[in-house]
């Protein structure tokens, strides 16, 4: 079978490892989907998200010279979305912005990326907050010595 890059195929996984899955994509042709092309969010164990004879969707990444098969999952699910904007481009649903004007906000499901970013960034805010209390105490300590215990 001859494979084309960047084309989408169905396949069945027929092994795990713990760097990735192998998907038999017809009887004969088997490429691999390395773990980071597993899901949009992290996968630490690639079990969680595949199991032997699952059918999936993959995209076909590269062959190389040797007949190495390069897929991905995530590729091919997110490729299958259709265009937030229409397919217009500007991300404003083509309206015109004028300047000093601030870009349309339209409502969009929230990806994976930005859950994880929104999560990121509320981490880094409670984490700087305790850490500004622990400063506090530390201050303290050292202008009491009474108190260092």
């Amino acid at each position: 079978m001859q494979l084309d890059v960047g084309k989408i195929y169905e396949g069945k996984v027929t092994g795990i490892t713990k760097f990735g899955a192998f998907v038999e994509i017809e009887p004969g042709t088997t490429g691999m989907v390395h773990i980071s092309e597993v899901a949009n969010t992290y996968v630490s164990e690639i079990k969680d998200h595949l199991s032997e004879g699952q059918t999936v969707k993959v995209k076909v990444l590269s062959v190389s010279e040797e007949g190495k098969i390069s897929l991905s999952i995530k590729k091919a699910l997110t490729d299958q979305q259709p265009k937030k904007d229409g397919g217009r481009r500007g991300g404003n649903g083509g309206r015109r912005q004028e300047n000093n004007q601030k870009p349309v906000q339209e409502k969009a499901p929230q990806t994976p990326e930005a859950a994880f970013e929104d999560m990121l960034n509320k981490f880094k805010q409670s984490s700087d907050e305790r850490m500004g209390d622990l400063k506090k105490v530390l201050d303290v300590k050292r202008r009491n010595p009474a108190r260092r215990k």
